[in-house]
């Protein structure tokens, strides 16, 4: 099915880069399809265009990924050239669009939210 996409497409699947992971799969058919695929065998939780794929949203270990992520880009950010107006204008503009990513996939516990609105 792969080489048909690849075919169809013109575009190439990255086997280094891929990861097969299974859900109610025995892992005798995990590691024959891996081996056969020439990909790696991957694990519940895993990362995803930055997402974390496989946790429990309503469990509070799963939100410290994203409070991290937003106190590390802020961390970065206290530049003695910006006059505290300019600052404000691009905590509001950009930094708001990371937690607004995660929150179109997962709802959050109302305690995150107040913690993401304290850090900014």
């Amino acid at each position: 099915m792969l080489t048909i996409f690849e075919q169809l497409s013109g575009l190439k699947v990255n086997f280094h880069k891929s990861m097969l992971t299974g859900v109610n799969v025995s892992a005798s058919w995990l590691t024959e399809a891996t081996s056969t695929l020439h990909c790696r065998v991957g694990s519940l939780p895993f990362v995803y265009l930055g997402l974390r794929i496989g946790g429990d949203d309503r469990r509070l270990e799963f939100w410290t990924h994203v409070v991290d992520r937003i106190v590390t880009r802020l961390s970065g950010w206290k530049s003695r050239f910006l006059s505290l107006g300019h600052r404000l204008i691009l905590l509001k503009n950009v930094m708001s669009s990371l937690p607004v990513y995660f929150l179109s996939f997962f709802k959050a516990l109302a305690g995150i939210i107040s913690s993401i609105e304290s850090i900014f």
